[in-house]
């Protein structure tokens, strides 16, 4: 099985600065991809690498086995692409500028563009110039899955989009994936990332710190466990426990306990009954605190994690010399 993307050893410089620093990347056809981080984490720079907008300064990006520089209009017709950033023809309309998409790729997705127009309520005979920065968002969907394309690569998706309209990007994207898409899916918007993709990438200072599935990052992502008791305890007794992070007990009083708990409670309900109980609480941390935490913990995100197994790599193309 060839992957849809991947890029070994990635590197991107623009002058002395160091966008990417080393971007080891596999997508599986077939599967929903989040790429996640910051504004200024390497999303972007990624996403221009694959789609063949720039070049990489060190290492190989191909899709579909190809390297983005050689596969040309080929390859290209294959993509559907959502940019960060959309810049349209200020003079012609919604309707005129999707048109002339579909005839430079022989006349696909005309009538495609239309069903997805209504779906989203776009209305086609409005001057781009004059739409809002949410219909403009719709204009950008409705460009990367009109032609029903293989692979998929949105940087941002419902930026601009109402909840309503984000919840139909989700149920498309999820269309079309069933209909045997891959979709690579750039966002800081973790809950978005969360209900679609299966697979998720970390990316923090030009580095993946992360890959894993979603519903094992959710499970490492743990409780906030909040314990009370009839009479004081002593840290000691749960702090050095496993799956116990971030214990403390109020010093006001001396009987309330709050930790961080992942994976079995076991030890931390045994050591808690040794004391009378008066409370109990814990509730399921948020994706989005996992993220944080890599941000936060210095060591834990330089340390690249190695992506997981997937199909044996092909045979690379040396990265181009020449930028652009």
């Amino acid at each position: 099985m060839i992957p849809a993307v991947e890029t070994c050893g990635l590197v991107k410089d623009y002058g002395r600065t160091r966008a990417l620093r080393g971007v080891d990347l596999r997508v599986l056809p077939g599967e929903v991809f989040g790429f996640l981080g910051p504004n200024g984490a390497g999303k972007s720079t990624t996403i221009r690498l694959i789609m063949d907008l720039l070049r990489p300064t060190a290492g190989t990006v191909e899709v579909f086995g190809v390297a983005p520089a050689a596969g040309g209009p080929r390859l290209r017709a294959r993509i559907g692409y959502l940019p960060g950033e959309l810049s349209f023809p200020a003079r012609t309309t919604a309707r005129d500028h999707l048109r002339y998409l579909a005839a430079l790729r022989g006349g696909r997705g005309v009538e495609r563009a239309a069903e997805l127009a209504e779906r989203f309520s776009l209305d086609l005979s409005r001057p781009l110039r004059s739409l809002s920065k949410g219909n403009k968002q719709k204009v950008g969907l409705v460009q990367a899955f009109m032609h029903e394309p293989e692979l998929l690569v949105l940087d941002e998706p419902t930026g601009g989009l109402d909840p309503l309209l984000q919840r139909e990007f989700r149920a498309l994207a999820r269309e079309s994936v069933a209909g045997g898409a891959t979709i690579f899916l750039s966002s800081h918007v973790l809950g978005e990332v969360e209900e679609v993709a299966g697979r998720v990438a970390i990316i923090r200072d030009g580095r993946v710190v992360d890959v894993d599935d979603v519903r094992a990052l959710r499970a490492r992502a743990g409780q906030e466990v909040l314990l009370r008791f009839a009479d004081p305890v002593a840290l000691q007794e749960f702090a050095g426990l496993p799956g116990v992070h971030d214990a403390a007990v109020d010093p006001a009083d001396g009987r309330t306990l709050t930790c961080l708990l992942r994976g079995d409670p076991m030890p931390l309900l045994g050591a808690a009954t040794r004391h009378r109980v008066v409370r109990w609480q814990a509730q399921d941390r948020e994706l989005e605190d996992l993220f944080i935490d890599f941000y936060r913990d210095p060591e834990r995100s330089a340390a690249t994690t190695a992506v997981p197994p997937g199909p044996p790599a092909g045979p690379r193309h040396r990265a181009p010399e020449t930028r652009r």
